[in-house]
């Protein structure tokens, strides 16, 4: 319907080709009775039908984008059901319901930028050049991946566990694609790279159901010291959170420069470890002085010499 359009809008590199003014004068008299007997209706009616199909590819695309994103979260509560009833561990099953979603979303993507008429096939060169060229930029992001994949095999920790890495201590709430989440004492979310973690030392207080808790007091030189370990011991026996296998015991640790220091030592479980620790420090300072046990300050003694 165009075709009498294109001698003005063809570009050719070659030289113009000069016509007699006889064939001049004759397609100008052609492309202006094109233009008179030209069917406006017909126009409209090929434009409305391209629009129609336009919308509909839309709405199609729209449809397979919602129905689609269902059938993802379908797939990811099934897999979730299923690990439950394998009981695969937590932090596994986290890793592998993030990392599935991520795969089908961007095939229903695909699938969508498809139905919209896009060459697909020009699109994932694209993408894969687009990704080698970002991947070179990011190579952190694929070693906090592996990493994360390899903490997922070892097992270092597992949500839920209480650990101090890379000068953070906190409840491991979430193992991520890239990162490890973990919830301070004081209710912080701090985001760890798995590379950093991964090759960091790791505390791990979870892994055992029990843990130790250690004082150390000062007491003055001159002070009896079995009565300071009967007092403390006594304490500690009293608490019903303090476990009585093995038995809380009290020994000389240091003769330092201004005091002896004593080192108590009580099981607890994990769970009482701080409520037991700052309790029975604020216990210990009122119970002692009430036996006669002072707490020393430091001191240094001068000499003063006249010549």
């Amino acid at each position: 319907m165009w075709s009498f359009l294109i001698p003005f809008f063809t570009e050719t590199p070659e030289a113009p080709l000069i016509l007699p003014d006889s064939v001049q004068k004759a397609n100008l008299a052609e492309a202006v009775n094109k233009i008179i007997h030209l069917d406006v209706g017909d126009m409209l009616r090929s434009l409305l039908s391209e629009s129609i199909w336009i919308l509909v590819k839309i709405l199609i695309a729209l449809a397979i984008y919602f129905i689609g994103r269902w059938i993802v979260r379908r797939i990811v509560r099934l897999l979730d059901a299923a690990f439950e009833r394998r009981q695969v561990d937590t932090s596994l099953r986290s890793f592998l319901r993030n990392t599935v979603k991520v795969v089908f979303t961007l095939i229903l993507v695909m699938i969508v930028v498809q139905t919209l008429g896009v060459n697909v096939t020009s699109l994932i060169a694209l993408f894969s050049a687009a990704t080698l060229a970002i991947g070179m930029a990011l190579s952190g992001t694929a070693q906090n991946f592996a990493s994360g994949v390899m903490i997922l095999l070892m097992k270092p920790y597992r949500i839920g566990d209480f650990i101090s890495a890379q000068g953070q201590s906190g409840t491991v709430r979430e193992i991520k694609l890239f990162s490890t989440v973990i919830t301070t004492a004081d209710n912080q979310t701090i985001y760890i790279p798995n590379n950093s973690i991964a090759t960091a030392i790791i505390d791990n207080y979870s892994t055992s159901e029990t843990r130790r808790v250690d004082w150390t007091v000062g007491i003055s030189y001159g002070d009896d010291v079995d009565v300071a370990r009967k007092a403390i011991i006594d304490l500690l026996a009293a608490d019903s959170r303090v476990l009585n296998d093995p038995a809380p015991v009290v020994w000389v640790a240091a003769l330092a420069d201004s005091s002896v220091n004593l080192s108590a030592r009580a099981w607890v479980k994990n769970a009482d470890y701080w409520n037991v620790f700052f309790e029975n420090n604020e216990k210990i300072y009122k119970l002692l002085p009430q036996k006669g046990i002072n707490f020393p300050f430091p001191q240094m003694d001068v000499h003063v010499k006249q010549n």
